[in-house]
């Protein structure tokens, strides 16, 4: 199977269970290296990255969705994803889930911005801090979870599978096969 993984890491490959034939990583990341050669990293923005139409099995992206924004930029991932293969499987947390994921804190999506930012530099916990009001106000802007009804907007030939935690709808994820 030729893969193509809009957002991953080879990383995520090597320790996979199953390896497909080749793997194509696109991230904006520069310096993600692979020295397999079933292994391709290209330095691109997913949304942007000019590939053969249908030149592949399946589409993964996991966990990238939530990082694209604007709504404009995560159809122009869509439009990139539909194009690239038939079958895809994208994955992104679920807005409407109690604790936001990045920030490990209640209801952290819902606040008002300024209160994103001020939780940002002052909450210890999560993936994103700054106590620099820039750098809190850049991580908080890079950061849209997105509800069922945009997943489907997005992905409309897709059934929508939703992962769930404690019987709370925690993700969703895209599948077309």
């Amino acid at each position: 199977m030729r893969v193509l993984d809009l957002g991953g890491t080879p990383q995520f490959w090597r320790a996979a269970p199953q390896r497909p034939v080749h793997v194509t990583v696109v991230n904006i990341t520069p310096n993600l290296a692979a020295d397999e050669p079933w292994i391709e990293v290209v330095v691109a923005d997913a949304c942007r990255v000019q590939l053969a139409a249908k030149g592949h099995d399946v589409v993964v992206s996991n966990s990238l969705l939530e990082h694209v924004v604007p709504a404009t930029r995560r159809r122009m991932l869509a439009d990139v994803i539909h194009s690239a293969a038939d079958r895809y499987w994208i994955q992104t947390p679920n807005r409407y889930f109690p604790i936001e994921p990045h920030w490990l804190f209640p209801g952290f999506q819902f606040l008002p911005f300024t209160a994103r930012v001020l939780v940002t530099q002052t909450w210890p916990f999560g993936h994103r801090r700054s106590r620099n009001r820039r750098r809190a106000a850049e991580l908080v802007g890079e950061v849209e979870l997105i509800g069922g009804g945009e997943m489907r907007r997005l992905f409309p030939d897709a059934e929508i599978w939703v992962e769930r935690f404690l019987g709370l709808p925690k993700s969703l994820v895209a599948i077309r096969s």
